[in-house]
């Protein structure tokens, strides 16, 4: 697990003032998230753009980490409230608006629990937030790694594409920046984490795989990948492929807890030839992989015992943090689709089928039947009842309590 540093001790001590803070959650989720790893042979994450899809996720039992996708915000949670494609068009404060949403959610949830007394839920779940290729700079993947262990964050996510022109790692038209430039955003990442003293988890990602572009040539250990033609804007032309996947995830594992290459399809041949370059260099190296909605999965597994057994064969390989990108894009829009299909068919008689699975749930953990308990109305009666105000207490009364 790379923790190279190309800074001192004492650069760090001279960045942090003379005031300490203290930022709780992003240490004690990268506490948690380090253990994770460390004891779990992989974990597995989907994403999640608001704090109730988180919520949902950790009362079914995904409680390991929380993934926050750039993709989702872009198209769902952004702070500029508009639809976009996964090319860094939302404003930068939108990931870490989000992250704080999540915990404000899980705080409501640990709140709950705590009045009423029972339950012992550890919902302060590690999240790990998609920084994308930085919005500039390294000076503007440290402020972005620092607003996001502000909100939170156990561990920030950085890719080795140009900010000025990102695209998902599914998508056409990616440049790459050169390697050293890649490493200098995992650095300054790096540098944020240890000016703030939270011991946040670095991950590197190479779109190299898949890229057919590169920034410049000024990096000896890219040139061999160009292909000597210029694009009209100025880019370089590259193989790309695999085994310059391979060499940027051997570079980067200096200085990231994980490496993670994007791919185009899955396949555990390919996933071999990463983690074996990888790790034959940082025999411990940690790696990640992303279960993309973007791949046709059955097309590729075609059983259902292949693809049940696909991540326990990542897992063997070193592939410690698994996660589907934008599962809680589709498995939200999909519910609801559905949902609305049937409303438009049978009126009332599908919100009781879906209130009578609902209630099936419960025994599995589900709690939001009682909608109002589960957003705090009881917590805030509580505060009514300690400042005087009992007679105007919400949850008394209501229907809620009287049916549910």
């Amino acid at each position: 697990m790379g923790n190279r540093r190309n800074y001192t001790k004492e650069t760090v001590r001279s960045l942090q003032g003379s005031v300490k803070v203290e930022h709780t959650l992003a240490k004690r989720g990268a506490a948690k998230l380090r253990q994770n790893l460390a004891s779990e042979d992989f974990i597995r994450s989907f994403g999640a753009y608001n704090g109730q899809q988180a919520v949902q996720q950790v009362k079914a039992g995904i409680d390991k980490a929380i993934y926050v996708s750039g993709w989702q915000v872009a198209a769902a949670a952004n702070s500029a409230e508009q639809t976009y494609p996964d090319q860094s068009l939302y404003p930068v404060d939108s990931v870490p608006n989000v992250v704080k949403n999540i915990n404000a959610a899980f705080a409501r949830q640990d709140q709950i629990q705590y009045l009423e007394g029972r339950g012992d839920t550890d919902y302060y779940v590690p999240i790990i937030a998609d920084a994308e290729a930085g919005f500039g700079g390294a000076l503007n993947a440290y402020e972005l790694a620092r607003h996001l262990i502000e909100a939170g964050a156990a561990g920030v996510h950085f890719e080795d594409q140009l900010a000025a022109e990102k695209k998902c790692g599914h998508l056409g038209g990616k440049v790459l920046v050169p390697t050293s430039q890649a490493i200098r955003n995992l650095t300054a990442a790096r540098l944020a984490s240890d000016v703030l003293e939270t011991d946040t988890v670095i991950i590197a990602r190479t779109d190299a795989e898949a890229a057919r572009l590169l920034l410049n040539d000024v990096d000896e250990v890219d040139r061999k990948f160009m292909t000597g033609k210029r694009t009209p804007e100025g880019f370089h032309e590259i193989l790309g492929g695999l085994e310059m996947g391979c060499e940027r995830g051997q570079a980067f594992a200096e200085y990231a807890d994980l490496v993670w290459c994007e791919t185009s399809k899955p396949c555990l041949k390919e996933a071999k030839r990463f983690a074996d370059a990888v790790r034959g260099a940082f025999p411990h190296q940690m790696l990640a992989y992303n279960c993309s909605p973007s791949f046709n999965w059955g097309s590729y597994l075609k059983t259902d015992a292949e693809l049940a057994e696909f991540q326990e064969g990542l897992g063997k390989l070193g592939f410690k943090w698994q996660f589907i990108t934008l599962a809680g894009f589709h498995s939200t829009n999909y519910a609801v689709f559905n949902f609305a299909r049937d409303y438009n068919q049978t009126g009332m008689l599908a919100y009781s089928q879906l209130q009578e699975k609902e209630f099936a749930a419960q025994v599995h953990g589900f709690t939001t039947v009682k909608h109002q308990r589960e957003v705090g109305v009881g917590y805030f009666d509580a505060i009514s009842n300690a400042v005087g105000a009992g007679s105007v207490a919400a949850l008394q009364d209501s229907t809620e309590e009287d049916q549910f």
